[in-house]
């Protein structure tokens, strides 16, 4: 047996048994992913467990967010903050390992993943700030990539195609996700719903695909390799695994996806591959296989350090200004007392103003961008072929919207905001939502308010709206009565890290 596939079964062994303790939880999954995150972290993956959080890192997103296990697994076997008695109170009240991840970027985990589809679309976003920074900074400082873990049930969400065709269309060629195609929901095999031709639906979209069978080390580092190598495209590598792989009578079947193996089969896969009969059994080469291959990252993070201490003092304060912003103050542009005015439009002349004391101020609207007044006039478009571009084109892909917003705010350096008619945050709620669990510094705008709106009728007019994010914990909900509030609403908003609702009327 290799060192890889011992590391490999280490994971099958950990995710097993952590769950087996809990008595709940997913062991089918990261048992199926195991071979693909062994190559992916042991080969590929450029982090640093000395340092979590350093900006020129790669972002790895475990979008299915059930199989939890296998990011602590993974994290504990590297070196991150993660003892193996976080693994053994697996979705335990207190303990860092949650059934579903939870966003702790000073361990590791980047995101919060659970409802499946939201890490598709966030890992978008992250892909969308790196590309910008280092249009701003140049390789030298921002050189990463995005890596993320799928299944099924991700792509049978609609957010994965909303944002699925965006990447395509802006060339996101550092976006690499897995998609463990095991075949099986939780109703049974996904020929039940889910028949579409994937690798047909990605090229469509514009990814480049490749095919492999997900146990095969060399099979899936050859795709990995290919994925790298192709730089004006985002890549989907769909990898045929088996869920709960080696389970005498559970592998491959719905009973291994949402709830223990129970002792027998867990004895039968010990025996099948000449485990000890131990709980939670870290044998001494898999956990120095990870831990040597985070060199790769420490080396990397020293060499990024260096780099970053010997740029001019220009690039510094402007490196400075992105990556630890100071507070602003904003200027009254020239609203006059008494004049009858939108709110939306008093937002609108502060936009521009905003944008330059802000660097870092970056987003758009779901085709609405005049509706909105949320333009920043001196800045073109992002896109593949102006990256620099400060207004983001998201189509009308509300929901996409919001998860690449969240991406953009977490992967940090940038303050993103995304703007929509108020009724529409229906579309992108699951995302705000998100927002507000993780407590990151998402902006949204939502002009159109309330039943003033009219002559477009009940569709268009936001009622219950104000109500559910008023309750939205952590969530900050601004309704400006007139232009100098919104004035003061934007600077209060600039000036804390928490996730805020800026609402404008028509």
């Amino acid at each position: 047996m290799t060192t890889e596939q011992l590391a490999a079964n280490t994971i099958k062994a950990l995710s097993m048994d952590g769950v087996q303790k809990a008595n709940s939880g997913h062991p089918g999954a990261p048992m199926g992913m195991a071979d693909l995150a062994t190559i992916l972290w042991a080969r590929f993956l450029k982090v640093d467990p000395t340092d979590p959080q350093w900006p020129d890192r790669d972002r790895f997103v475990l979008s299915n967010g059930h199989a939890s296990m296998l990011i602590y697994s993974l994290l504990h076997l590297s070196g991150f903050p993660m003892p193996l008695e976080q693994l053994q109170s697996f979705r335990q009240w207190g303990s860092h390992t949650a059934g579903h991840p939870e966003y702790a970027p000073e361990l590791g985990i980047e995101m919060t993943t659970g409802p499946l589809g939201q890490g598709f679309g966030t890992g978008v976003g992250m892909a969308v700030a790196e590309v910008h920074l280092r249009s701003v900074f140049g390789p030298g400082l921002v050189d990463h990539r995005t890596w993320a873990f799928v299944s099924d049930g991700d792509l049978m969400e609609g957010i994965s195609y909303e944002t699925a065709s965006l990447a395509g269309h802006l060339g996101l060629g550092k976006l690499t996700y897995l998609y463990d195609d095991n075949e099986i929901s939780i109703d049974g095999s996904t020929d039940l719903t889910f028949t579409e031709d994937v690798p047909a639906r990605f090229a469509a979209a514009g990814w480049h695909t490749v095919d492999i069978d997900g146990h095969d080390h060399d099979a899936i580092d050859e795709a990995i390799r290919q994925a790298t190598a192709v730089a004006d495209q985002p890549s989907l590598i769909i990898a045929h695994t088996h869920i709960g792989i080696g389970a005498p009578n559970k592998q491959d079947t719905a009973a291994a996806h949402g709830s223990p193996l129970g002792p027998e089969e867990i004895a039968g896969w010990r025996a099948s591959v000449g485990w000890p009969d131990v709980d939670f059994h870290v044998p001494d080469q898999a956990r120095q296989l990870f831990q040597t291959a985070m060199d790769r990252g420490t080396a990397a993070r020293g060499e990024w350090e260096s780099r970053l201490a010997e740029t001019t003092a220009d690039v510094r304060a402007e490196w400075d200004t992105y990556f630890d912003p100071q507070p602003i103050t904003l200027e009254d542009p020239g609203f006059v007392v008494g004049e009858s005015v939108a709110t939306r439009a008093s937002m609108g002349k502060l936009f521009d103003q905003i944008a330059e004391n802000v660097p870092g101020f970056i987003g758009g609207a779901a085709d609405l961008v005049a509706s909105t007044k949320t333009e920043i006039s001196f800045s073109g478009g992002f896109s593949r072929d102006n990256p620099a571009g400060r207004n983001i084109h998201f189509g009308i892909r509300e929901h996409a919207m919001g998860t690449i917003t969240n991406g953009i705010a977490l992967h940090g350096g940038l303050r993103p905001y995304g703007a929509t008619f108020f009724i529409f945050n229906d579309y992108m709620r699951p995302a705000v939502r998100l927002s507000a669990l993780m407590d990151i510094p998402s902006i949204w705008v939502y002009t159109h308010d309330s039943f003033y709106l009219g002559e477009d009728g009940p569709t268009h007019q936001p009622i219950e709206q104000l109500a559910s994010l008023r309750a939205m914990p952590n969530m900050m909900v601004f309704r400006p009565a007139d232009a100098g509030e919104m004035l003061d609403t934007w600077q209060t908003v600039l000036n804390q890290s928490s996730p805020a609702v800026i609402l404008g009327t028509r």
